[in-house]
């Protein structure tokens, strides 16, 4: 057993099991609400017994960044994930992020796997499976699968075969809460039956795309969550909860998303052609949100649109909370220069920024109210552990304000050991 460092960071030998969870969506307003209803026992425990705080994620509010800022102990800057697209200048074809090969850090699963430890790493939807997993020696008894594809896993490709059995649930579907539940079922089995070293548990949103805090179907999902992080105590670990974003409602009084189409706008001002707006929020399932998200990026690609034109042009619309050029965004936020746009542009709490009207597919989005994430409005997070801070970790708390990539560092170095 031997002390790992990672991008500045000396990370002990953990001493109990560590279950690190991220919970997609995870506004802290839903912890909050969920306290205020009786809902969550052992949530209300570990804020009562351990440490609590709201921390600052990272901006893009998206998934793939934060899930990479959580298993690097970084920002974008360091491991380059900071959506799931970009724009290749030289192609002009949007590049997506979530391969492991973008990825330019090693994590914390695979340092820790390296050294020998026993490593299991769960999410929800398989976009993210390889780059959680990258450098993860699957041959000596480490695990990484997604809950989408539990019924396709091999030893070769996800270390562990007969996942719906050992898990005793059904395939889920795409659009449930127990894709998420899921999730959390494996690792309790997993860490009962194996008693891994580090467990990396990654749910997904669609309840909270879909459902406000306090409504009972949101309700009914933070009980069972609760109830799961309960028995990963129970089992001895060290259980520390964070999300990769918040929510916030996104639509105006009728119901309707509220929305800027902003390629549309940029069309009309500079003409087809001269800019490209890149949603970096788009992926596979959009049934949720439509890609509508709070961060854009713009790539000038013709001779009329420069950064300094188009931040003049949007900056002081309703419902845009900032635009920024490259130089600013990624200084403000520690993004990666190379894969950022010439231009930033990010919504307010109630509004979402889209491209063009016609490229967003809206049909599935009348049987709720959009909620939706991205903006810097959405990046305050919970930082919850159900063991209390040493006393180093104390002082370090009190003296800044905390990183949501800081959850690996508090949750192995920074609690308290249990008898």
């Amino acid at each position: 057993m031997k002390n790992i460092e990672l991008n500045g960071v000396t990370y002990r030998w953990p001493l109990q099991p560590v279950v690190v969870v991220c919970i997609d969506g995870g506004d802290p307003a839903y912890i909050e609400q969920g306290l205020r209803d009786g809902i969550m026992p052992n949530i209300a425990r570990f804020i009562r017994e351990g440490y609590s705080t709201v921390a600052d994620g990272t901006v893009p509010s998206f998934t793939c960044p934060n899930n990479m800022s959580l298993i690097t102990g970084a920002p974008p800057a360091v491991h380059g994930i900071s959506g799931n697209f970009y724009l290749d200048v030289a192609t002009r074809e949007a590049v997506v992020m979530t391969g492991p090969d973008l990825l330019r850090s090693r994590t914390i699963l695979a340092e820790f796997a390296d050294a020998g430890a026993t490593v299991v790493s769960i999410t929800a939807k398989d976009k993210l499976r390889k780059q959680l997993g990258k450098g993860l020696d699957l041959t000596q008894g480490n695990v990484s699968f997604s809950s989408e594809k539990a019924d396709q896993c091999t030893l070769a490709e996800n270390g562990i075969e007969n996942v719906l059995e050992l898990v005793g649930m059904p395939l889920p579907d795409m659009y449930s809460m127990d894709l998420s539940l899921f999730v959390l079922e494996a690792g309790i089995k997993l860490l009962e039956r194996d008693r891994p070293d580090l467990l990396f548990l990654s749910l997904t949103d669609y309840i909270q795309h879909k459902h406000a805090p306090g409504d009972p179907v949101a309700n009914e999902f933070y009980r069972r969550i609760d109830a799961a992080f309960g028995q990963l105590a129970a089992l001895g670990a060290v259980v520390a909860l964070t999300a990769d974003h918040g929510m916030n409602d996104k639509s105006t009084p009728d119901g309707k998303p509220n929305v800027i189409f902003l390629q549309d706008i940029l069309d009309r001002e500079f003409g087809a052609g001269d800019t490209r707006v890149i949603c970096p929020i788009t992926d596979a399932f959009v049934r949720h949100h439509g890609a509508l998200g709070g961060f854009v990026r713009i790539w000038c690609l013709g001779g009329r649109a420069t950064p300094r034109a188009i931040i003049d042009l949007v900056k002081d619309m309703p419902g845009i909370a900032m635009a920024l050029d490259k130089d600013e965004v990624c200084r403000r936020f520690e993004l990666p220069p190379d894969r950022e746009g010439d231009v930033v542009v990010i919504g307010d709490i109630a509004t979402v920024i889209g491209a063009a009207e016609a490229e967003h597919d809206l049909s599935n989005l009348a049987d709720a109210r959009l909620r939706s994430h991205g903006a810097v409005t959405e990046a305050r997070v919970p930082f919850i552990l159900s063991r209390p801070l040493n006393a180093r970790y104390r002082d370090r708390a009190l003296a800044a304000s905390l990183k949501s990539h800081q959850i690996f560092d508090y949750a192995i170095n920074g609690t308290e050991v249990g008898t």
